[in-house]
């Protein structure tokens, strides 16, 4: 197969498609067309059963968006505003995620793939970023994405995929990195100094970001993604 095979992470939420209203593992398409775009073969991960083995036959790996990550996991009691906490995908992505990490298999990490890539490396996050940064344009309305510039930082893989001009990039998320993880490097922030990406220094490509790039018109941190693999 030409393709290098992407994993991509999936969401296990109540769903309703043509007759039926069940329990479904979804993914919103938009990250389905983005890596076909970029080049690459994307393959739906479910959280169940052993994921961890299933990084030594991938080429690529996203941990997509998704609801909060149980506070637990970074020694903290929740929040009151902490919301979709699943914790089978919790237990789930960081198996996959230390395995990818192991094998230096090539990471994008969106939004929540962004906090997981954070907390697996003795991070914390902002449980509510509006009491930080004191306003709700990181995540506006229910289903409505804000649009904020982001400033790469020069010399990034991100920079090298964005350039280093400020962009304006789909947000959905109400929490960002606190304390930054063992490894990370911050590669962008917003105006009100909110980190918006990370990568890990010693890999040949780990890069997340905290907005939504499978929302945007280009598809140039996939096509990245899949340079790597």
């Amino acid at each position: 197969m030409s393709r290098p095979l992407i994993g991509i992470t999936t969401y296990v939420e109540p769903a309703r498609y043509t007759v039926w209203e069940l329990d479904a593992a979804l993914l919103p398409f938009m990250y389905v067309e983005q890596v076909v775009r970029a080049g690459g073969q994307p393959v739906l991960l479910p959280p169940a059963g052993e994921p961890g083995p299933v990084a030594a036959r991938l080429d690529g790996l996203i941990l997509a968006g998704g609801g909060d990550i149980d506070p637990a996991h970074y020694q903290q009691e929740p929040h009151e505003r902490v919301s979709y906490v699943r914790g089978f995908r919790d237990d789930a992505e960081f198996a996959l995620l230390a395995a990818a990490l192991e094998r230096e298999l090539p990471y994008l990490g969106v939004c929540r793939g962004l906090q997981v890539l954070n907390v697996a490396l003795d991070g914390s996050l902002h449980q509510h970023l509006p009491d930080v940064v004191g306003h709700t344009e990181h995540s506006p309305g229910p289903g409505v994405f804000g649009h904020l510039p982001v400033r790469p930082v020069p010399g990034s893989r991100l920079a090298k995929a964005l350039g280093t001009d400020p962009v304006e990039v789909p947000h959905y998320h109400h929490q960002a990195v606190d304390r930054l993880g063992l490894g990370l490097s911050v590669t962008a922030t917003a105006a009100d100094g909110t980190v918006e990406a990370v990568e890990l220094d010693d890999h040949p490509f780990a890069v997340a970001v905290q907005w939504h790039p499978e929302a945007e018109a280009d598809c140039a941190l996939f096509e990245a993604l899949v340079a790597a693999c």
